[in-house]
């Protein structure tokens, strides 16, 4: 879900989170509210993102306005941080990282659709492989 404190500010992450609220100072953050959390991921799939080589493609979206994302998997994600998704421009690795070398941040996502994500409207959060 959307959130009007969501600026997209950040140069090197974006995020997703199942928090329910959202501070000014949060400016990865373009959603809240998520129904799932990387420890919903299946096996098979965490497997694969555990592969430096696999391509991962993150596609977000609203009723209106969408985006496309592309990173990469590394043997030391662990996939299992209860309620955070990050992708990240760097290599850093941690517990909340889903990828790492994303082309894009949140301050380089498409405008139109972070603005209707200011304006509370549902996101989907696609990862595909």
């Amino acid at each position: 879900m959307g959130h009007e404190n969501i600026t997209s500010k950040h140069k090197s992450t974006f995020e997703i989170t199942t928090d329910k609220e959202l501070s000014l100072a949060g400016d990865c953050i373009i959603g809240v509210e998520m129904d799932k959390s990387m420890n919903d991921f299946p096996k098979e799939l965490k497997e694969k993102i555990s592969n430096e080589k696999t391509e991962i493609k993150v596609k977000i979206s609203t009723e209106n306005f969408s985006d496309e994302i592309i990173g990469y998997g590394h043997p030391k994600l662990t996939l299992d941080h209860p309620t955070d998704i990050v992708c990240r421009k760097s290599n850093y690795v941690c517990s909340r990282t889903l990828m790492i070398k994303s082309d894009k941040s949140s301050s380089d996502l498409n405008r139109n659709l972070i603005n209707d994500l200011k304006n509370s409207k549902k996101i989907k959060f696609e990862i595909i492989i």
